[in-house]
């Protein structure tokens, strides 16, 4: 038997009428062992064996009863999502939280509603909880400080793209020059050099590619793989085999050039940097576009009953 405590906040209850019959509602569920209404409170707490019942049973018998489990609700940003699944988890994480009634992420909005009870779960949990999946949870702010979060996360990959790109092409450059119908292509002899293309592939594949790392780490870390660990292991065996055949190189006595792939490291990495930068600047003007749909909704509503406004 797995004995746990439940303490629910309910509304409605106008005498200790309403709190008895709360009580005696509550204690017929099946797997409760005691259920106490505090009137002057309006709270209740439940002992209940959990392989046999749980809140959500506790809550929907208050409901039916014809009174209301009170819920607090928690509106936070999500920051790190990349695609649907990363929203799925997320979801399923916190509403697996005791205490949480109901989750709900919108991934358009980048964005994650939660009700849920205070007695039993705290928003600082939810936070902890989804940072150590590798995403971050921020209180809801402000529509213009959320679209100065965008834009720092637009300036950033901006800047890691500029970067990138600066160190990509050299790369580029070799790798062109060797297709025959572009072997007119003038191609500095030093660009060959597996030393030089070591030191234009690193800054790309750990600074850049850093946040690809950090995100295959949280993933595997969690029991699951994502778009980050096929980007971390497809770049790290080009970038380190290459490393392998320039050590070769040279100990074979430096003779003719090494089949190197730095270029193809780099320049993958390179070109998904873009492709999250196109992404982020779409989701910012997704953001934008929604929260301005929500403003043009009603404020106010006249109801018709029989004839009666």
């Amino acid at each position: 038997m797995a004995r746990e405590e439940a303490t629910l906040q309910i509304s409605g209850m106008t005498c200790t009428a309403c709190a008895a019959s709360v009580e005696k509602g509550i204690s017929k569920i099946d797997g409760v062992e005691e259920a106490n209404v505090n009137f002057a409170l309006e709270r209740t707490t439940v002992v209940y064996d959990s392989n046999k019942t749980n809140v959500d049973k506790f809550k929907r018998k208050v409901e039916n009863l014809g009174y209301h489990v009170v819920q607090q609700k928690a509106d936070f940003d999500i920051s790190g999502m990349t695609c649907a699944a990363c929203a799925t988890k997320i979801e399923k994480r916190i509403s697996k939280m005791d205490g949480v009634s109901s989750a709900n992420v919108n991934f358009a909005l980048e964005s994650i509603i939660v009700e849920y009870d205070d007695k039993q779960v705290q928003s600082t949990d939810m936070i902890t909880a989804v940072k150590k999946m590798g995403y971050e949870l921020i209180p809801k702010l402000s529509s213009g400080d959320k679209m100065d979060h965008k834009e720092l996360e637009i300036k950033k990959q901006t800047r890691l793209f500029i970067f990138s790109s600066l160190l990509s092409l050299p790369l580029l450059w070799t790798m062109v020059a060797h297709f025959n119908f572009l072997s007119f292509i003038y191609l500095p002899d030093f660009l060959m050099n597996p030393w030089v293309q070591f030191a234009l592939a690193t800054p790309v594949q750990f600074i850049v590619g850093a946040q690809f790392y950090k995100g295959a780490y949280t993933s595997l870390r969690n029991k699951s793989a994502n778009m980050d660990v096929l980007v971390a292991i497809g770049t790290s065996a080009a970038y380190f085999y290459s490393i392998y055949l320039a050590i070769e190189w040279v100990q074979a006595g430096r003779i003719g050039a090494p089949d190197l792939y730095f270029e193809a490291a780099a320049i993958i990495i390179t070109l998904i940097v873009l492709g999250k930068l196109f992404e982020v600047r779409a989701k910012g003007k997704t953001s934008q576009a929604i929260q301005k749909l929500l403003g043009l909704q009603a404020k106010t509503a006249r109801v018709m009953r029989d004839g009666q406004e």
